[in-house]
């Protein structure tokens, strides 16, 4: 079959990579780890549910359902897979997982020998995981496979002439449990239709990570306004940006002395902050302010209180930050796509994001209920935060929009588990 000459090819090509690549390196290491790790770990006598995330985004999507699932029954172990290093060297030490590892790749040989080893007693695939040897030796053991968080689209390969053959993966799952009815009525033209729209368990994330929010009080300090006791500044956070992202909403905020800005960029490397902070002086210098930025990791509250920029130099605390945030401005808009909208949403407060949006259903649900705004070129953001920066009643209720919006669409967790065979 020709999917299995593209997989020999493609693990021949991520070994010649590994030679030139540190991140394919990692993954070329860890996935021939693996074998050990599961000798070492695996308990013969336990029950594993087995959970695969191919990277940190479908591993949050994943999480309520695996702690959910751990706490309600305790009889069964988390094996936790990751197909790309920037899921697994995140995560690598989650707690709430039995054992963890990089998934081999899926030769035919390697989905045996895997699944012999673990011996599964359930499987969740989250999102956009089709593994074609592994599901379909899953189906063969009787193993129950479920598809979670998934979403489909009409271009997709399944949906093509040429693509029947490999579509026949997806009738190797005993349930999907998809994003909205779109992609139900899509699986149902395959003829699939063992399918339940039970929303996106984002929603359900976001809200925990809200409860398990961090104080922080280098951020508290920053956003405090000493002239004006009890109350703090209004904040503009811009979280996982990039230099187009910085290019646009740096000069905008510039020219608002009464607003503080608080930077968490998506790639913390010295190059790109060092191009932050040179953007920074050139705008305060054309509208004549002086600029006091301060790096989250080299400053203290006392430092902090003074500045007019918090750069957020380190991993693992922007959920967090938003919390301190009036408005929101989330990154990769004018790249790939926009990072995690509902993560600030949450907050209770409007987001903003470039033109790539269109394949991110949440971001889409954000524009509808009015809680959040895309926009393609500078003049077009200057509208959008004139708008919210003169008006906090509309900003304040274009905030409880959004909010509202992340809050009603929890609960596919719950959904998802009472489906599921225990």
């Amino acid at each position: 079959m020709i999917y299995n000459v593209i997989i020999y090819l493609m693990q021949l090509g991520v070994a010649i990579a590994s030679f030139f690549n540190e991140k394919v390196r990692k993954m070329w290491r860890g996935e021939r780890e693996a074998f050990s790790i599961l000798k070492e770990k695996v308990d013969p006598n336990a029950k594993y549910a087995w959970f695969h995330a191919a990277s940190l985004g479908e591993f949050e999507q994943g999480r309520p359902i695996m702690e959910q699932l751990r706490q309600e029954h305790p009889e069964y172990k988390i094996l936790l897979t990751f197909f790309s290093p920037s899921g697994y060297e995140v995560r690598k030490n989650y707690a709430g997982a039995d054992i963890i590892c990089y998934l081999p790749i899926d030769t035919i040989t390697n989905a045996r020998r895997f699944l012999r080893l673990v011996r599964p007693c359930m499987a969740f695939f989250i999102k956009y995981e089709f593994w074609y040897n592994y599901l379909h030796i899953l189906k063969h053991r009787n193993v129950p496979t479920y598809s979670v968080s998934s979403i489909f689209r009409q271009g997709q390969i399944f949906f093509r002439p040429y693509g029947r053959q490999y579509g026949r993966v997806l009738k190797c799952f005993t349930k999907f449990f998809v994003q909205n009815e779109v992609s139900k009525q899509l699986l149902s033209t395959i003829g699939i239709t063992n399918v339940e729209v039970t929303g996106d368990t984002r929603f359900d994330r976001v809200l925990q990570i809200k409860e398990a929010a961090k104080q922080l009080p280098i951020v508290e300090a920053f956003v405090k306004n000493k002239n004006v006791p009890d109350t703090n500044y209004p904040v503009f956070v811009a979280g996982s940006s990039w230099p187009p992202d910085e290019e646009i909403f740096i000069p905008y905020m510039a020219a608002h002395p009464e607003w503080k800005m608080i930077i968490a960029p998506h790639v913390i490397g010295e190059d790109h902050l060092k191009q932050i902070i040179s953007l920074l002086e050139t705008s305060y210098n054309k509208v004549n302010r002086q600029l006091k930025v301060v790096r989250y990791t080299k400053t203290t509250p006392e430092e902090a209180a003074d500045a007019q920029v918090l750069i957020i130099d380190c991993f693992g605390l922007l959920s967090s930050i938003y919390h301190y945030g009036d408005i929101a401005y989330v990154g990769g808009g004018f790249g790939v796509g926009i990072h995690n909208v509902l993560e600030a949403g949450v907050w209770d407060m409007p987001v903003l994001f470039g033109p790539n949006n269109e394949k991110f259903q949440e971001a889409q649900g954000l524009k509808a209920s009015g809680g959040g705004f895309d926009f393609s070129t500078p003049e077009e953001f200057h509208q959008l935060m004139d708008r919210l920066v003169a008006d906090a009643g509309y900003c304040k209720a274009c905030g409880s929009k959004a909010g509202a919006f992340v809050k009603d669409r929890s609960g596919a967790t719950g959904k998802i588990l009472s489906s599921v065979s225990l």
